[in-house]
């Protein structure tokens, strides 16, 4: 007995079908893919020839030497889950109370410190450093981490926050 194979089946397509599948074939036309593909090897070899060559680093933010600090406040820093937060000088002495719908970016910051003392077996509310650099920019820094967070990377608002903070 011999199996014969069965029959194709044959699909026959409308002309306002067959142009659909036509243009779904080139949705991404062929030359975007080269493209990207061409840009993601000139990004590689950029890199790659930076690294090899030991380049500086262009996006750094000026040294100590460059900028010195010009206003240092030493601060500790209470979160909670909530938003709200509390910061204090080193005396316990309240500076601000945050409520819940104004301490989230602060609370945040509260809980980047836990986790990066806890690595270190240090307590979250340690004391850490705020200070203001000559060319205006506020920092803060914790001496038992090495943790550096350049604050006008978070926002005027959030910046405008922790100023309020070196002032009162």
């Amino acid at each position: 007995m011999t199996l014969s194979p069965a029959p194709e089946k044959t699909f026959h397509r409308s002309p306002a079908e067959q142009k659909l599948v036509v243009r779904d074939k080139e949705m991404i036309p062929t030359v975007l893919i080269r493209a990207m593909f061409i840009l993601c090897m000139c990004v590689l070899v950029i890199v790659t020839y930076a690294r090899l060559t030991d380049r500086p680093l262009s996006a750094m933010p000026p040294t100590i030497e460059e900028a010195p600090v010009v206003m240092e406040r030493v601060i500790r820093i209470y979160g909670q889950m909530d938003g709200s937060a509390r910061v204090l000088d080193l005396d316990g002495n309240v500076i601000v109370n945050f409520a819940q719908d104004e301490g989230g970016f602060v609370a945040g910051i509260y809980r980047v410190l836990e986790r990066e003392r806890g690595a270190v077996g240090a307590a979250a509310s340690d004391p850490i450093r705020l200070v203001r650099f000559a060319d205006g920019r506020l920092g803060l820094r914790d001496d038992l981490t090495d943790f550096r967070a350049e604050l006008v990377g978070f926002g005027a608002d959030n910046e405008a926050t922790f100023a309020r903070l070196l002032e009162e």
